[in-house]
């Protein structure tokens, strides 16, 4: 409500950046939204709320917590998968809720297991297994234990889904290990099949990998970034349009970042603006103070670098970055007063900052400098 900041998200985009998703995928393929790291930033809750208005009914988090929200908004309309960390009460709670959930230890099945038995309920599993990312998952002989285990407690334990994740397939120099990865997930899929067990999903792609090698879509996708308007990687945006005709960009973003003008303060040429001396003022100049800072998501590496758009004019950032606000050089711009629009990721008049520009400015890729804005900035729908 009184916020410094507002992130605004387009329902538009969503919805257009969706219906470009599902064009990639086979209809008999599931689509589950990522929406870990709250929504890639976006905001979990407005984000999940809008995606179901799109006909999403699929969810993938990292935790229990994620898991948790998303439940609040879906109800009974929608599945979903954790991928990461829980707790043994967090299994008991995605057991006892019908939450699906990755295993990728024995010692979590086996705790699994425990608590399954204990609700006289049956736990929707995931077997993680480990193809060459070597994060989490299965090895061959602890994949070999998982099946017997599970070829003896069905009663308990529904074998949803089986599945892995590729090292890096935003990459092309990574293509001999996703090679790799590919193979030997075949051979995990091949040795549950001897053992007579057939999960209901194979999944293997993220955004980058559902681009990249369409023939691992397999019966589910995973996708992130794409949602929002942002490919995962420069290489794969010129990778899906190397046989196009049109050469432009079939995602929308859906995030807009805007401030306000605090305050002027006029500067002497040669004094120093804000901490330190990293910025000399080399005549008398106006600069405007934003109310947003590193604490807000807004990265000390901008300090001197980075750009915000005022008046409908793209303007550099000056001297440090602060905590909670930094300054702009407005001295060629005229009328401003304070309360004026002032856009960090955007559009204003004719001139953008994009995400892309925005992280490449301050060495962030993109999933970082947008899950590391606060998520009490408050997410609107447009």
């Amino acid at each position: 409500m009184f916020s410094s900041s507002i992130i605004s998200i387009d329902k538009d985009a969503l919805a257009h950046n969706l219906k470009f998703i599902r064009s990639l995928i086979d209809k008999n393929v599931r689509f589950s939204s990522v929406v870990k790291g709250n929504a890639y930033g976006h905001g979990l809750e407005a984000f999940v709320a809008l995606a179901l208005e799109n006909d999403v009914n699929h969810f993938s988090v990292y935790n229990a917590d994620e898991a948790y929200r998303v439940k609040m908004i879906t109800q009974d309309m929608a599945d979903v998968m954790i991928m990461g960390y829980m707790s043994d009460e967090a299994l008991y709670w995605a057991i006892e809720e019908g939450v699906s959930f990755y295993i990728f230890s024995i010692e979590r099945l086996n705790k699994t297991l425990e608590i399954a038995k204990m609700l006289n309920k049956k736990a929707l599993i995931h077997l993680e297994v480990e193809t060459g990312m070597n994060r989490t998952g299965l090895e061959v002989h602890e994949f070999d234990i998982a099946l017997d285990i599970l070829k003896k407690q069905k009663e308990y334990l529904y074998f949803q889904g089986l599945c892995t994740h590729f090292a890096g397939a935003e990459n092309i120099a990574n293509f001999v290990r996703i090679t790799e990865q590919k193979r030997c997930f075949y051979e995990f899929k091949s040795i549950a099949e001897s053992a007579g067990l057939k999960p209901e999903f194979h999944h293997t792609c993220c955004s980058a990998a559902a681009v990249r090698f369409p023939e691992m879509h397999l019966d589910l996708v995973r996708i992130g970034i794409m949602q929002f308007g942002l490919w995962p990687s420069k290489e794969i945006f010129i990778e899906y349009l190397k046989d196009k005709k049109f050469k432009e960009s079939p995602l929308k973003r859906l995030l807009s970042w805007k401030s306000t003008i605090m305050s002027f303060k006029k500067v002497d040429m040669g004094e120093y603006v804000g901490y330190g001396s990293s910025y000399l003022a080399l005549k008398d100049m106006t600069i405007a103070i934003v109310p947003i800072g590193y604490a807000h998501g807004f990265t000390r590496s901008l300090s001197n670098q980075g750009r915000a758009l005022v008046g409908g004019q793209r303007v550099p950032v000056i001297g440090m970055v602060n905590m909670n606000c930094l300054a702009l050089n407005v001295n060629d711009l005229e009328n401003l007063k304070v309360g004026d629009e002032v856009v960090l990721i955007g559009e204003q008049g004719n001139q953008t900052i994009s995400i892309a520009s925005f992280s490449e400015i301050s060495a962030q890729v993109n999933y970082e400098l947008l899950t590391r804005l606060p998520s009490d900035i408050p997410r609107i729908l447009e």
